[in-house]
């Protein structure tokens, strides 16, 4: 046999270079569809956003709020409650009302001269009188036979001379019996009655109280002129008429003397 020969052709088959080069090709726009498809897609991955990270449910997670700012307020000063027993302070007096504390003072000092001023013999008296004055004071002496009995007493004026002080005038009336006699009155007692407040708040007799004497001062002037008839006729009342005086509104007040129910004849004031 005839060793084989490699075969050259003078010409080459178009059908067979057409085929080949078709399989080229499309191996070509296969690689490059799959470049453009991975572009697309890291472009794609590149645009979303990151992910959140895994939350422990462990863990305390804050979330910040934004809250928009509110209008400035002026600052409030809240009352602290205070235990008891109150320790009264200077400015804490000053601090609240003083006027409740005056009051207090004067009803505390009435209370005090109208047993300072009585006598009735009484232990039960005498020991509350002592329980009102300071302790160790001295208190006061009556003969026997002589009682006293307070009329009415009125605080007339309340001085204020330091944070926790008074001193207060109190106006007593009273009537004084001796021997078992009738009961007569006796000029008014002015008295100076000196008055604190403790660490409760409360008011107390700070010492004795000193005596002076009251002043009546002077009385204005009551100018009366005749009332026309026709406003007397509209009184209603029964009684002397002794004058009256014509008030800015255009009415009268007009003086009469009258009957009390317990027999006197006084003078008062009508209005018409």
């Amino acid at each position: 046999m005839e060793p084989e020969r490699d075969e050259v052709y003078e010409r080459i088959p178009w059908e067979t270079l057409q085929q080949k080069g078709g399989e080229r090709n499309w191996i070509v726009y296969a690689v490059a569809g799959a470049i453009a498809l991975g572009a697309l897609g890291y472009s794609f991955m590149r645009s979303q956003p990151e992910p959140p990270a895994p939350i422990d449910a462990g863990a305390e997670t804050t979330v910040p709020v934004t809250t928009p700012p509110e209008p400035a307020t002026p600052a409030t000063v809240s009352p602290q409650p205070v235990a008891s027993p109150v320790v009264v302070a200077e400015a804490d007096l000053y601090a609240v009302d003083q006027g409740l504390y005056l009051q207090k003072a004067a009803s505390h000092a009435e209370w005090f001269a109208v047993e300072f001023v009585s006598v009735d013999g009484d232990e039960k008296s005498r020991a509350l009188l002592e329980s009102l004055l300071p302790p160790g004071s001295p208190l006061p002496e009556s003969e026997p036979g002589i009682q006293v009995f307070v009329d009415w007493a009125g605080a007339r004026e309340v001085i204020q001379s330091g944070a926790t002080t008074f001193e207060v005038e109190v106006l007593v009336r009273s009537l004084v019996s001796r021997d078992g006699a009738l009961f007569t009155r006796v000029p008014p007692l002015l008295l100076a009655v000196p008055v604190e407040l403790d660490g409760n708040g409360d008011p107390v007799i700070s010492g004795l109280p000193s005596q002076r004497q009251p002043d009546p001062g002077q009385a204005a002037q009551l100018d009366l002129v005749e009332v026309p008839p026709d406003v007397v006729s509209t009184l209603g009342v029964e009684g002397e008429v002794l004058g009256g005086r014509q008030l800015p509104d255009g009415g009268w007040e007009v003086v009469v003397v009258g009957v009390g129910a317990d027999g006197v004849r006084r003078p008062f004031t009508v209005r018409a």
